[in-house]
């Protein structure tokens, strides 16, 4: 019972494999595409919570920082800071988000320092509402602890 594989039976093989994996990575990539309205909760996103965004990324916050997962490992994870210092008051949160920034850098031994971005209270609350907004997506119950 030896038998050996022809070069029809190997090339069927090799594309019927790759036909499959296209179809299969296609059907995924369309139920992704599907779900990402749904998750993102994107009808919540407004002016405020855009320009939030773009501080973030121009002040390279996530060169520290980790949303969802994604980013630098060095300061705290921001996807749940809303819960976590806010305690899912809005006011409350961005009150606290005003003099955190405010306070930077502070001068704690042995504690990482955050520098100074001489934002105004506008920008920190369109920061803080981009964070809402993060907050509110459905992450799969990411991070996996409160702190992050």
């Amino acid at each position: 019972m030896s038998e050996r594989i022809t070069k029809n039976m190997a090339r069927n093989i090799y594309f019927g494999g790759g036909v499959f994996a296209i179809l299969v990575f296609a059907g995924l990539t369309m139920d992704t595409v599907g779900q990402v309205p749904k998750l993102s909760k994107s009808e919540n996103i407004t002016e405020s919570v855009a320009h939030g965004k773009h501080l973030w990324e121009k002040n390279n916050c996530v060169g520290c920082h980790t949303i969802m997962g994604e980013g630098a490992y060095y300061a705290p994870e921001l996807a749940n800071v809303f819960e976590r210092r806010g305690g899912g008051n809005e006011e409350s949160f961005k009150a606290y988000m005003k003099s955190w920034m405010a306070s930077q850098p502070m001068d704690v031994p042995n504690r990482r320092k955050m520098p100074q971005f001489n934002l105004s209270d506008k920008e920190v609350d369109d920061i803080s509402n981009f964070l809402i907004w993060t907050s509110k997506i459905d992450d799969n119950e990411w991070p996996p602890n409160i702190e992050g």
